[in-house]
């Protein structure tokens, strides 16, 4: 939503440059704070756009505005707005039928621009008397279809009897949230009785009443706020193409959130079947922070934006056009009885529209500096020594989001501040994704109506609903990635003329090093592409059974229809036949049990779900979210359960006893008892408790940030401490320095160490934690085949340890082209073989038994346990492997090990850089401030945290004495330590 007043309009108007030109930081130290401003517009290339071309301040004039844009313009006024020449351009490709991406800063204005071109286009124009009867009607509607409507006129309220029938559903918009969807829904409500509009808007999500839905059963709104999930739901009804064969538009919310998981590709298929009931769906994406926009464009629209429907005429109000055409040589062949229309991918339609939002917002990127930040710095600590610092940047924002990178932080931080502020209860709340629905959407609530003074949440409050009343972003902890650091900015100032503002809090020394480096990537507009999955056939599978669901169908047709995705572009005739032999026989191994022939052919030859059951239990399991087993946790009421607080994981419940204590939701909770997937609790007493922990991997640092931070390091090398951040690490970057040497462009750092654990090797080639464990598995393996050595592996985001027993020769292994440590000949063989690839390939098989259907979890009330599950999936491999071994799921399955886990796109790039570069051999006295993490990393692996303290303490106050003795007797030390490796 845009809540901005017309002169800040005209001041981003007059602000816009060319191909969102950015403008220099200004950065000044104010307090302990180092703040900076950055200009920051979304960056794209090969972008059809003439909003890119520099402007004056003044806007040129413009030919007089049909009526639907006119109309727009008018009501916009009437807001105190000032429509940007992006929404207009949107108007305008709508209006000619046109597909697109609107990528956009957070808070320009992307909901309006796509929503009042969709009403420009496709909402009926109607006179001023007949019209302004129907805003109750879409009051009524609405509400009956789960939103709430606009107030009504008078006028319209006297006469909404007479009004007439709202349109059937028209516009899809989907949002990857449920959370999203009921603010979408008030925002596309706001001007439809303004506007005269009969439509009607509706909300359908996991979220929605028994009641609503039934209502929806029996009409559709005219608009439908969905995701891909509840979407999918509607393609496996048998009257699917009854329900949306009369949409026009469908509209992709956040879509760089759905491009790079199988969400997105569930999506592309989604679209592929609603572009052949209708050729001339107009589709567009709204996004922002995305580094690809281009191929984010190319994904939505896939590999045609039209297919020929033959063997019918259209549809009553089916859309007319060129792409609707029937070809004659297709529209006398004969449709078998019962089976849809054959489609035909016709030739592939011009690119759709990229049209950027080029609106100069003013960033705000600063950071909260340590007082005495360490010389050894070391992760896995929460940064609890700035809790004054952030008691008092919250104390002087009238409200502030907290950002933390992990639930189970949230509920630390929570409580830490609670207990630092209790004068706060009440005006101090926590958002993450295991609360109660219930509770988050109190806490959204209270932020939008101002009531909060500040929110500690996680990326569950990344995504675009509008919190105008947030003037402050907090982040704890490295953002990990330049994206993700602009996305919760604009969190604060959601709206166009309005500054964002992110204060970066540094829980270790390196993390100044990061914010400083994520300002720096920030300005150049460095952000992170995401990319698309390829050929998921796990996906394919689950979308095969819901359109055999949902009417049927032949296979050389959804063939087609499939191939015109970006996802299966390439999917080959043999991978089609596989999967659906897969789901009508269960494959070579599952053939012997019914459960497994999901689909089987009728008299026709069209594919249907024939088990009324299996149909059932198939609609339960759509979707490709896949969490492990939670379980509920509620307040024990002595009969039974109380008031529901969330889900933890199964695992975490299990460990604990009747009697433990764990913190959750915010409070220090006391169990009670486990019965049937819940967990019972009451409030206790006291401060000592476990904190759940949700499975999820580390976050890897981005490629650009890691980069962005490796030029600081280079800056630190050259003596130039220029930003507070670089000012207040220099203590530890100038120990690093002296007994060691900072990292630098077109070197690789390697450090060799002797102590009493062995001989120790680090590297640092800022690859990101997944990228260095395959490197440091293929260099071990690779030398470890020449000469047997046994080696324990370290990583973090900066680098990585190799520690051996025996003393190794780096320098002249890495020299032995023989050995090829570093080269890329036989590097899928060796990455599989060094690491414990069986195992790996497994556990991500887990996933794809779940949404392949192989493995169910459960009727309501009967859920399986994560152990029943993972044994359900544990046992498909191991029969696979054996008696199936061609079984494409596996193959999937080792693909994405190498794609998502070890990411070898990236492994590769890492040690092409890591072959160019000088390696600078650095023999070490002693752990430097870059290899003392890495050596705590390794220790974490083998000991409890009371006993990691421990160690950790006596390493660090052996340490900072040796940093403070004399340069001299510690030069002095170092040469014989040298001398001695």
């Amino acid at each position: 939503m845009m809540e901005w007043p017309d002169r800040m309009g005209k001041k981003a108007e007059s602000a816009r440059g060319d191909k969102g030109a950015t403008s220099p930081v200004d950065t000044v130290g104010v307090g302990e704070a180092a703040k900076s401003s950055v200009v920051i517009a979304p960056r794209g290339n090969n972008i059809n756009s003439p909003s890119q071309k520099k402007e004056t301040a003044k806007r040129p004039a413009r030919k007089k505005a049909a009526e639907p844009v006119a109309r727009n313009v008018a009501w916009m006024k009437r807001q105190g707005w000032r429509p940007f020449d992006f929404q207009y351009e949107i108007w305008d490709a709508m209006a000619r039928g046109e597909s697109g991406l609107l990528h956009a800063t957070t808070g320009a204005g992307k909901t309006y621009a796509v929503w009042l071109g969709a009403l420009a286009a496709y909402a009926p124009t109607a006179s001023l008397a007949s019209t302004a009867s129907t805003a109750s009607t879409a009051a009524g509607a609405a509400s009956a279809t789960g939103a709430t409507a606009a107030p009504a006129t008078k006028a319209a309220s006297r006469t909404s009897r007479a009004a007439k029938k709202a349109p059937p559903l028209t516009v899809l918009w989907l949002t990857p949230m449920r959370a999203l969807a009921a603010d979408t829904a008030q925002a596309l409500i706001r001007p439809l009785a303004d506007l005269e509009c009969p439509w009607t808007v509706g909300v359908r999500t996991g979220d929605t009443t028994s009641a609503v839905r039934a209502a929806q059963d029996r009409t559709l709104p005219t608009a439908l706020v969905t995701t891909p999930e509840s979407l999918s739901l509607l393609l496996a009804r048998a009257n699917a193409r009854e329900l949306l064969s009369h949409v026009r538009a469908v509209i992709v919310d956040e879509w760089h959130e759905l491009l790079g998981n199988k969400r997105g590709v569930q999506t592309q298929l989604a679209l592929a079947r609603l572009r052949r009931w209708n050729p001339d769906l107009c589709t567009w994406g709204l996004s922002a922070t995305l580094g690809n926009p281009r191929v984010a464009l190319d994904v939505l629209l896939g590999e045609s934006a039209a297919l020929d429907i033959a063997g019918a005429p259209p549809g009553p109000g089916a859309p007319s056009g060129p792409g609707a055409a029937v070809t004659a040589a297709r529209a006398s062949a004969p449709v078998p009885a019962g089976a849809e229309p054959v489609a035909v991918a016709a030739p592939r339609a011009p690119p759709g529209r990229l049209v950027r939002g080029a609106l100069p917002k003013k960033l705000i990127i600063d950071t909260v500096l340590p007082p005495d930040p360490l010389r050894f710095p070391w992760a896995g600590h929460l940064g609890m020594s700035m809790l004054p610092t952030v008691c008092a940047e919250i104390e002087a924002s009238a409200t502030t989001l907290v950002f933390v990178n992990t639930r189970a932080q949230a509920e630390l931080w929570y409580q830490a501040l609670l207990e630092a502020r209790p004068d706060w209860a009440g005006l101090l709340a926590l958002h993450h994704g295991s609360l109660d629905s219930q509770t988050r959407e109190w806490v959204e609530a209270g932020l939008k109506r101002g009531q909060l003074k500040a929110v500690v949440c996680t990326s569950s409050l990344d995504l675009g609903v509008d919190f105008l009343p947030v003037e402050r972003v907090l982040q704890i902890g490295s953002p990990k990635g330049v994206a993700r650091l602009l996305q919760r900015a604009g969190r604060s100032g959601h709206a166009p003329g309005r500054p964002s503002r992110v204060t970066l809090v540094p829980t270790h020394s390196l993390e100044l090093v990061e914010a400083c480096a994520a300002r720096a990537a920030a300005q150049a507009g460095h952000i992170e592409s995401r990319d698309p999955p390829e050929r998921p056939l796990d996906v394919l599978v689950q979308h095969l059974v819901t359109i055999a669901l949902g009417g049927g169908f032949t296979a050389d047709d959804l063939y087609a229809e499939v191939r015109c995705t970006h996802a299966y572009r390439h999917l080959f005739p043999d991978e089609w036949q596989w999967a659906l032999d897969f789901v009508a026989s269960g494959g070579r191994s599952l053939g012997a049990y019914p459960d497994y022939r999901r689909i089987a052919q009728d008299e026709q030859g069209v594919w249907r779900v024939p088990d009324a059951r299996l149909a059932r239990r198939h609609r339960m399991s759509i979707g490709t979210i896949v969490a492990d087993a939670t379980m509920q946790v509620r307040y024990w009421s002595g009969r039974g359960g109380g008031a529901r607080l969330g889900t933890v994981e199964e695992g975490f419940i299990a460990r604990l006893r009747p009697g433990d204590c764990f913190l959750f939701a915010g409070r220090l909770l006391e169990l009670v008892r486990v019965h049937e997937m819940t967990a019972f609790v009451r409030r206790a007493q006291g401060r000592r408790a476990a904190v759940p922990r949700w499975n999820g991997g580390r976050m890897p640092l981005s490629s650009e940030l890691a980069d962005a931070v490796v030029e600081q390091f280079s800056l630190a090398a050259h003596g130039r401490y220029e930003t507070p951040e670089l000012a207040r690490a220099e203590p530890m970057l100038a120990l690093q320095a002296r007994w060691s040497a900072l990292p630098q462009p077109g070197l690789l750092l390697a450090e060799t160490l002797h102590s009493r654990e062995g001989w120790h090797l680090f590297l640092y080639p800022f690859g990101g934690r997944h990228v260095h464990l395959g490197v440091a598995s293929l260099i071990a393996w690779r030398v470890a085949r020449r000469a047997p050595a046994t080696f324990t592996l370290a990583v973090n985001d900066y680098g990585l340890e190799l520690l051996c027993p025996e003393q190794q020769d780096w320098p002249t292994l890495f020299e032995d082209a023989s050995l090829g440590l570093l080269e890329e000949g036989d590097l899928l063989e060796d990455v599989l073989a060094s690491l414990n690839a069986a195992e790996l390939a497994q556990r991500r098989f887990r996933e794809i038994a779940r949404v392949s259907g192989l493995v169910f979890q459960g009727f309501p009330g009967a859920h399986k346990s994560a152990r029943q599950l993972q044994a359900s999936s544990s046992l498909f491999y191991q029969v696979f492997r054996e008696y199936d071994p061609r079984n494409m799921l596996l193959t999937q399955a080792e693909r994405e090990v190498l794609a998502q886990e070890l990411e070898l796109g990236r492994l590769r790039r890492v040690l092409a850089r890591m072959r160019a570069s000088r390696p600078q051999w650095q023999p070490l006295a002693r752990a430097t401030p870059l290899s003392f993490p890495l050596m705590v990393e390794r220790l974490r692996e083998k000991l409890s945290s009371e006993k990691l303290a421990d160690r950790v303490a006596r390493m660090l106050a052996d340490l900072e004495k040796a940093a403070d003795a004399p340069p001299k007797a510690a030069t002095r030390r170092s040469s014989n330590a040298r001398r001695k490796a």
